[in-house]
């Protein structure tokens, strides 16, 4: 079976280097990287690459050997033909190149989060992708882990029994770094669609003039979903979960080094407590490579990959939303977003 040939738009950080960064830290299998995931799978040949910068291409090819490394990433799809390209740009640049990209009819994408700075910007990627039946994952990559895949799965066989809420404790930005946090969520709920947000951003001071932030806040938030289920996030910690149910919770600690399952006493007492149960998980494959992976599976049996443009773009429209409530001073936001323009910058 022939290798899938991967192109990269975007020769730096996750395209390229990002192991470097993270080698030695328990909660990432390496690889890390796009190319790095490449060399280690026997689904995928790292085939060629794009960036603007002409040192980052002599460092590309360097590293990995890569001989076809372009300036115009349309050139480089003519040319080579790719299965699969990995966009890995700074965020303000994923629509556009992910819209030309399905339109050029590559089959399968991978984004990095989050897949638009606007819901208008996503609506064109969900439009395009959908138009040439593009595969689409984007770099959330928390729900490729096989050991969160284990937590999802326990919850799914009622280990919590129904799940009511899960609560996390997470720094960073809107679209940066809570994405993460917004997609979790969906993910340990069974990717349930969400009804309502409210948030602030911070400092709750923050004015957004124009329509447009151009930096990336942190935020706290609540989101209602359909089931009945919501989720909270605290702008703090360090990646610390909580996901509780009728009949317990599980938790995921210190950036998913740490477990721990609770059940309530049998038969249940009025005050009952949480007896943990043993839940010893590792993560134990790169993300990468099982997001890139699925992305081949999904193109070669039609089911929709994981993370597929759809919640994708759900989890998009609840991050905008976050900023939308904190617009109106807190309130609360039915979705879909009625301002598709809004517009949040980040990295």
């Amino acid at each position: 079976m022939n290798p899938y040939r991967v192109g990269i738009i975007g020769l730096g950080r996750m395209g390229s280097t990002i192991c470097d960064e993270v080698v030695g830290y328990e909660a990432f299998v390496l690889p890390y990287s796009i190319a790095g995931a490449c060399a280690a799978s026997d689904r995928l040949e790292l085939a060629c690459g794009s960036d603007l910068l002409p040192e980052k291409r002599d460092a590309f090819r360097e590293r990995w050997g890569c001989e076809a490394l372009y300036e115009d990433f349309a050139q480089m799809i003519a040319r080579e033909g790719p299965d699969l390209v990995a966009i890995c740009t700074k965020a303000e640049n994923h629509a556009e190149l992910a819209t030309a990209v399905a339109e050029a009819g590559v089959p399968m994408i991978y984004l990095e989060k989050a897949m638009a700075c606007s819901m208008a910007e996503a609506d064109r990627v969900k439009a395009a992708c959908e138009r040439h039946r593009t595969v689409l994952n984007t770099g959330v990559l928390r729900r490729f882990g096989d050991h969160y895949q284990r937590v999802r799965a326990l919850i799914a066989h009622g280990a919590i029994g129904e799940p009511k809420a899960v609560v996390q404790m997470s720094g960073g930005s809107l679209l940066h770094s809570h994405i993460h946090a917004v997609d979790f969520a969906q993910f340990m709920l069974g990717d349930p669609r969400a009804l309502r947000v409210r948030g602030e951003l911070l400092p709750r001071d923050l004015v957004i003039e124009g329509n447009r932030l151009d930096h990336d806040p942190a935020a706290v938030y609540q989101i209602e979903f359909e089931t009945g289920a919501g989720a909270w996030n605290v702008p703090h910690g360090n990646y610390d979960v909580e996901i509780i149910g009728t009949q317990g919770m599980i938790s995921c600690m210190n950036n998913g080094m740490d477990f721990s399952w609770r059940r309530p006493d049998d038969p249940p007492a009025k005050w009952a407590r949480f007896r943990q149960q043993p839940l010893d998980l590792r993560a134990t494959r790169s993300a990468t490579v099982a997001c890139l992976e699925d992305l081949v599976e999904a193109h070669e049996t039609g089911r929709p990959s994981l993370n597929n443009v759809g919640v994708a773009h759900h989890s998009t429209e609840i991050c905008l939303a976050v900023a939308e409530s904190h617009r109106q001073g807190g309130r609360w936001i039915d979705l879909p977003l009625p301002d598709r323009d809004l517009y949040v910058f980040h990295v």
